[in-house]
């Protein structure tokens, strides 16, 4: 006898519409979230509804008219969300049965998965739609999930699609996409993608000699000649800091294989400790 199955896709959020007053609501369920603004809570409550909602949130619902416009009058994300889910519905005909929620705002987690729970389903897989995994997104879908389902009386089997950014099948994904363009067309192709304090990198620790060891993934068709060295660098004084892959000879027919370590690194010092020294010459 197969399981009765349950899909909950879930996706960051939207205001129910761009009237200020909406906006204001769901940026003070947003960044009000402590995975999202990760410090003391009266800190995080005495930033968020005292300066960033009452001043962000008229300048945000302005731009959140210009998407509902372009959305026909409804948020697009909603509309790209019902779509999605009417094709995995599709894909799950007697299967799997799907719902869509969001983390912020409607329709909320708590709505959807009350309605999951009276479906009274054997397993629930919870599917964040973030291909890579960050604790203010996919580990914030997660805690709010098991929150709501830890107060359940039963309780089914329960599952999570952690991260999907290397998997096969989203990877042609975005190949058969990028596939419908004529690249010769374009000077520049642009990826984009939303950065994490690096306080929450995938995996930091000490080793024995109390240094910090830092791991990260590259995909195995990036050739990345042996003799290049890692630096972190930064975007200004106020920007975001990264890591860069220094190539020291671009003509190098060595690269890294899988499994290997850079052992050289720059001891980079950013703008922000080099506008500290000076200062600090100054007052001498």
């Amino acid at each position: 006898m197969s399981k009765k199955t349950g899909v909950l896709i879930v996706n960051l959020g939207t205001p129910d519409s761009p009237a200020t007053s909406d906006v204001k609501r769901y940026l003070s369920e947003f960044l009000n979230d402590p995975r999202v603004i990760d410090i003391n809570p009266i800190g995080r409550k005495v930033l968020v509804n005292g300066i960033i909602v009452p001043t962000r949130g008229p300048k945000s619902a302005k731009e959140y008219k210009k998407l509902f416009k372009i959305g026909n009058g409804a948020s697009p994300l909603l509309t790209y969300g019902k779509n999605l889910l009417k094709l995995v519905r599709k894909i799950g005909h007697k299967q799997f049965d799907v719902e869509l929620a969001m983390r912020y705002g409607n329709p909320s987690m708590n709505s959807i998965l009350e309605k999951m729970r009276l479906a009274n389903y054997d397993q629930i897989i919870i599917f964040p739609l973030y291909p890579q995994y960050a604790s203010a997104t996919t580990g914030s879908i997660i805690e709010k999930a098991f929150k709501i389902i830890s107060k359940w009386w039963v309780i089914p089997e329960i599952k999570v699609i952690g991260q999907f950014y290397d998997d096969f099948r989203y990877l042609d994904c975005v190949k058969k996409v990028a596939s419908s363009f004529d690249m010769s067309e374009y000077d520049h192709i642009l990826f984009s993608y939303h950065g994490v304090p690096e306080r929450h990198v995938n995996k930091v620790y000490l080793d024995d000699d109390f240094l910090a060891n830092v791991e990260f993934k590259v995909f195995s068709n990036i050739k990345i000649p042996q003799e290049s060295v890692v630096a972190i660098s930064s975007d200004g004084i106020l920007g975001n800091k990264y890591l860069s892959i220094i190539p020291k000879n671009r003509e190098s027919k060595e690269f890294f294989k899988q499994g290997d370590n850079f052992v050289k690194v720059i001891d980079f010092e950013s703008i922000e400790d080099q506008v500290s020294k000076i200062i600090f010459l100054a007052t001498q």
